[in-house]
């Protein structure tokens, strides 16, 4: 490939830079500032990196509500500081009965962008059909319960306050609300709130859902087993009813998240710990070991590096190794990413999402929440590995990873991105721990993005002798890192540099940040 030709992929004509955080005292990163500063907020008041994070995690409902909120699913990891990692996954759930004549396979064989079955009238891909149980409540309660030292009150509360204040507008929340505007016109509530009038809001409006404010102010009452056994069930579980979906108050009392020890691999004199067999971590593991025995556990960033890399990521894609599910075709899934560590060197890192943006383009009336549309992750065609089985959990690419080696904590990172999430995260976890680089240059260098597609993505920031190394292994396309299109993950990382911890978000997100806590 040209140097022409990967110049014509340069669209935006500009340069993004974001400034890492860097304290001793501790660092949040989230895809929204507001999410970050008040996650920040809660380690100056004494709390630790778990209380921060699943703050954090709360308050981005209020601000990027297209990607996560009460109604979503996925995973979390705690590292203590002696390097020990435990993972919360609460990813979605279907609920105990099924009708199967309602999500049967449409007749002209569609398939979504993922490759599962598309049920008739789109049963498992749009509407309150659509949704899983959400596991976010629970998995926030369990892991503050677990390993927080605040209360579900305190970490709800930023949540609570911005939703009764409103959203204010800005150029990307306009850009989000004019992507999915003709299918949130199937929703009235949806409508009212992100199109009030019908229009979708200029930069400076204020977007307001009463009924969701109301919900963060009784969950910060009564506690977060009212989103499962209370009012706020009952609410929602009403609602789901009368549109047609089978989730029962059983579904919701009967829902756990689930704890236990992440999953270690030895990589680079480190040991890296990934969520369990829903998540992406074993094509994770799979890469960085490939890696490994191509290229070693030392060596600076070049063609040799993206080559290798492009070789292992398609080897850990290869069906041979592990059969593909569905999700691991997903590239438009729409997750947020979480990152915190305290002043002791406590990690936490969050992935989580509603699945599409904005979800199943349908909302709680009674309760103002933003539903999932997990059906989705789910093939309504027997026989797979992701059939739909009543209760089961959803696989997914989510895979928020945690990093320790000598006896301690090193750094927690994650990303939004669908299948190009596990792509991004292991070439960064190998910029950083086997080439040597800082946790601000490995999240913003330039990476290519290869998996069970036959086409390689390399950056157009790559040199040409980088990229003509990956060329000479099969078909390439060079592609920016941009707002939109994301033909790259958006990561962010948190780790250590020397005695100081530091925090860097993804330069592409633009209300994306690292917020601090400035000693004294």
């Amino acid at each position: 490939m040209q140097r022409a030709d990967v110049e014509k992929a340069r669209r935006e004509r500009w340069d993004r830079t974001k400034p890492a955080g860097v304290s001793a005292q501790g660092v949040v990163t989230a895809q929204h500032y507001s999410a970050a500063d008040a996650g920040a907020k809660v380690l100056e008041e004494g709390g630790n990196a778990v209380d921060a994070a699943i703050t954090a995690a709360l308050t981005l409902q209020t601000v990027e509500p297209w990607m996560s909120g009460l109604g979503a699913c996925g995973y979390m990891q705690v590292m203590q500081p002696n390097g020990d990692a435990q993972t919360i996954e609460f990813t979605g759930r279907l609920p105990a009965h099924l009708d199967m004549d309602v999500y049967a396979p449409a007749d002209d064989g569609a398939v979504f962008f993922n490759g599962n079955a598309i049920s008739k009238g789109g049963a498992n891909v749009r509407g309150f059909t659509s949704v899983v149980v959400p596991g976010a409540v629970r998995g926030f309660a369990t892991a503050l319960a677990q390993f927080g030292t605040i209360g579900f009150d305190r970490a709800i509360r930023p949540a609570r306050d911005a939703a009764a204040a409103g959203t204010v507008v800005d150029w990307h929340t306009t850009l989000a609300i004019g992507l999915g505007h003709g299918e949130m016109r199937a929703d009235a509530n949806m409508q009212a709130v992100f199109q009030p009038g019908g229009k979708i809001p200029a930069p400076g409006a204020v977007l307001r859902n009463p009924a969701l404010a109301v919900t963060l102010a009784r969950l910060h009452d009564a506690g977060p087993d009212d989103f499962y056994t209370g009012a706020t069930a009952a609410a929602l579980v009403a609602d789901l009813q009368a549109a047609g979906s089978t989730i029962t108050l059983d579904d919701m009392a009967a829902y756990e998240a689930r704890v236990y020890p992440s999953v270690p691999f030895e990589f680079a004199g480190h040991t890296v710990f990934t969520p369990g067999d829903t998540s992406g971590g074993s094509r994770l593991r799979l890469a960085l070991g490939r890696f490994a025995e191509l290229f070693g556990t030392q060596g600076e960033v070049g063609p040799k590096f993206y080559a290798d890399f492009a070789t292992a990521l398609k080897y850990a894609y290869s069906e041979e190794k592990r059969p593909l599910t569905a999700t691991e075709r997903d590239k438009d899934g729409s997750t947020t990413q979480i990152n915190a560590v305290d002043a002791d060197g406590r990690f936490a890192t969050i992935t989580f999402t509603l699945f599409n943006r904005f979800g199943a383009y349908a909302m709680s009336p009674a309760t103002g929440i933003l539903l999932n549309n997990g059906m989705a992750w789910y093939d309504p065609r027997p026989g797979r590995i992701n059939s739909m089985v009543p209760m089961a959990y959803a696989h997914n690419n989510m895979c928020p990873v945690a990093i320790a080696g000598g006896g301690r904590s090193v750094a927690v990172l994650g990303a939004s991105g669908g299948n190009m999430i596990v792509p991004a995260l292991a070439q960064i976890t190998a910029m950083h721990l086997v080439a040597g680089m800082d946790v601000a240059d490995a999240v913003s260098h330039p990476r290519i993005d290869a998996g069970p597609a036959p086409v390689v993505t390399v950056n157009v920031d790559m040199t040409d002798a980088e990229i003509a190394a990956v060329a000479a292994l099969g078909p390439v396309r060079a592609a920016q890192t941009e707002v939109m299109p994301r033909p790259f993950a958006s990561p962010a990382m948190t780790g250590r540099r020397g005695d100081l911890f530091v925090g860097m978000p993804d330069t592409s997100y633009p209300p994306a940040a690292a917020a601090i806590v400035v000693s004294g």
